[in-house]
């Protein structure tokens, strides 16, 4: 079974600020086929750069019911599927436990019409990872991306999809940089 794997990033500059910029970053990868997206926008969220990552991602494929897995430092993201927080929300007409409209509603109800198109495993990384530092403690990280995913990933997995999520956060970062220069 061949799976597609999607890397996705978003970020903020200025995310409680009035006037800030954000940015997401998305690549795909089938076998050896890669294919890089991202994109900004003026006055927006830090999670709504993340979902709009995914979103995007998703939208960019030809077909549907393929096997996908989709590796994201987002919580907000991973924790919505890995947890079913949707379910919930569904059922509640849209409602947190709080009882509160859950936000960024609209990219949800998106992201979960795209996502039920084929059969997906969300995975979390840890964010910002700097390969290159010394002090960096890759087994301590590794452990707990295995914590978060399971042990099917071995330390060369942890360490490709690290790079991966990093270049993911480049891309963010280019599409903030475009929408600070528009």
């Amino acid at each position: 079974m061949a799976i597609l794997r999607i890397y996705t990033d978003g970020g903020c500059a200025g995310n409680q600020s009035d006037q800030n910029f954000g940015g997401w970053g998305a690549i795909l990868e089938f076998g050896e086929h890669k294919k890089e997206l991202y994109g900004g926008e003026a006055n927006t969220t830090n999670n709504r750069m993340e979902l709009t990552a995914v979103i995007e991602a998703f939208k960019a494929l030809k077909k549907t019911g393929q096997y996908i897995q989709v590796f994201t430092d987002s919580s907000y993201v991973a924790n919505c599927f890995r947890e079913k927080w949707y379910e919930s929300w569904e059922k509640n007409n849209w409602r947190n436990a709080a009882k509160k409209p859950v936000e960024n509603q609209e990219l949800w109800k998106e992201l979960l019409s795209l996502v039920r198109q084929h059969n997906v495993a969300f995975y979390r990384v840890k964010g910002h990872v700097n390969l290159a530092s010394k002090s960096t403690n890759f087994d301590k990280l590794y452990e707990k991306f295995v914590e978060w995913n399971s042990t099917s990933f071995n330390f060369e997995d942890f360490q490709y999809v690290t790079r991966m999520n990093n270049r993911a956060d480049e891309l963010a970062n280019m599409g903030i940089d475009e929408a600070r220069s528009r």
